[in-house]
């Protein structure tokens, strides 16, 4: 198997493995946030809940950009996007809401552990996303031929 090939199947297993985290823990905080958290929610001052909804609010952003930004990934590995066109800037991992440790003391544990798991996935995929500027070659209409027919057979 060619160095090419090897590095594609390599790229497509860790994309579709961050995805399904991604959709996992957008499922998980969906559960907890609107149904199992409100009762946690509840039992907080009125500044904890107001500040549990805008972390809720900012989980949910980290998450759709991660899962956004894979899509798009998704989309230039079957060759129904230019890699190029991946690297415009609306296209590219949006920032991130900021999550002050503070709040984030006083927040019940699943909870923290839901607001730090999306934070950890966000950075983990910003590092692909820089790595993919820094490392992206000029695009070839050929060579996408060419890798397309190498990955059919």
């Amino acid at each position: 198997m060619n160095q090419g090939r090897l590095e594609s199947q390599l790229r497509r297993r860790l994309l579709d493995g961050l995805y399904i985290e991604a959709m996992l823990l957008a499922d998980e905080s969906r559960a907890y946030f609107d149904q199992n958290g409100r009762l946690e929610r509840d039992r907080l001052d009125p500044i904890g809940r107001v500040s549990f909804s805008c972390e809720s609010l900012k989980v949910t952003t980290r998450l759709m950009h991660v899962i956004a930004w894979l899509l798009t990934q998704r989309a230039v590995d079957a060759g129904e996007m230019a890699p190029a066109d991946a690297l415009d800037p609306s296209r590219r991992l949006g920032l991130p809401p900021v999550t002050e440790q503070s709040l984030l003391d006083l927040m019940p544990a699943l909870a923290r552990e839901l607001i730090e798991s999306s934070v950890d996935l966000y950075r983990r995929t910003a590092r692909l996303d820089e790595a993919q500027m820094m490392s992206t070659p000029i695009y070839s209409p050929a060579r996408s031929m060419l890798d397309r027919l190498e990955y059919a057979f």
